[in-house]
């Protein structure tokens, strides 16, 4: 990295959750920031925070990289900045919950749009970048979802096993330089994602991690160069998905498939439509 400057991270999802802890651990480092989210008045919100507690100077970029063009402007608007990011992270992204068959194409497209394209785009528009000049750090934010199959989440678990698996495959093209990709694999982290994705009514998210502890872990292991962080979850977690690999699949499926059904405690008296909304 460039020592006469400060350290510049570039944070999609930045707004609230996961991504707001990582700009808050950056900016008390002595980083600076171009944040970028769907909501200006929440990027505003924590700009003012960021520069008032920390001195840092933040950018804010208000796109919703649900729009395939959403990208590409980001990235020329850092150029335009005359900015150079040194890290990357590649945070947005958004879950939905109910049988495929089921769930609105609108809302499943968007989400493959925005956890996968998305993110492959701007590590494909930064990494050049980060190559030449012979430094540069990406994180993108995946899931311990990406290790096996999701019924009822079946398109989320999909696209953070794309990137969980794209995130390894371009670290070793790197490994001749000093260039490293690391993926963030949180458990159930208490953010907005379970409310947002009908998750909050399930069995696997009765207990979940903060967010400022994923994002301490998820950023020091960027630092460190780490393949994959895998936080917020407890050690016998560990031993079951290290044992994933070695289950039979149907046992398998139907014990997730379990795990995110509504839990009976938590139906409603009368039923009400589920609206997914994206996360910002």
């Amino acid at each position: 990295m460039d020592n006469a400057r400060k350290t510049l991270a570039l944070i999609t999802g930045a707004s609230s959750g996961i991504g707001r802890e990582l700009a808050r651990i950056h900016a008390a480092n002595g980083g600076d920031l171009v944040i970028v989210a769907r909501s200006h008045d929440k990027l505003l919100e924590l700009k003012h925070e960021l520069e008032g507690q920390h001195g840092a100077t933040v950018t804010v970029i208000a796109e919703d990289l649900t729009h395939p063009d959403a990208p590409r402007r980001v990235y020329e608007a850092v150029e335009a900045g005359g900015l150079s990011v040194d890290l990357l992270i590649n945070n947005a992204g958004f879950g939905g919950r109910g049988k495929f068959h089921e769930r609105a194409w609108e809302d499943d497209r968007a989400m493959i749009q925005l956890n996968i394209v998305a993110l492959t785009a701007l590590t494909r528009f930064f990494l050049p970048d980060f190559v030449a000049r012979g430094s540069g750090r990406v994180l993108n934010v995946s899931s311990t979802a990406s290790l096996m199959p999701g019924p009822l989440q079946a398109v989320y678990y999909a696209t953070k096993a794309y990137v969980t698996f794209f995130s390894n495959a371009i670290a070793e093209e790197l490994h001749d330089t000093d260039v490293t990709v690391t993926a963030l694999l949180p458990g159930a982290t208490a953010t907005d994602f379970a409310k947002v994705s009908g998750m909050d009514k399930t069995d696997l998210f009765s207990s979940t991690a903060m967010a400022s502890d994923v994002a301490l872990a998820g950023y020091n292991g960027m630092l460190r160069g780490a393949l994959n962080v895998v936080a917020g979850v407890t050690f016998v977690q560990r031993m079951i998905l290290a044992s994933v690999p070695f289950l039979p699949r149907k046992m398998m499926l139907k014990q997730i498939r379990q795990l995110q059904e509504v839990s009976r405690s938590s139906l409603p008296s009368s039923p009400e439509a589920e609206c997914p909304q994206h996360m910002p």
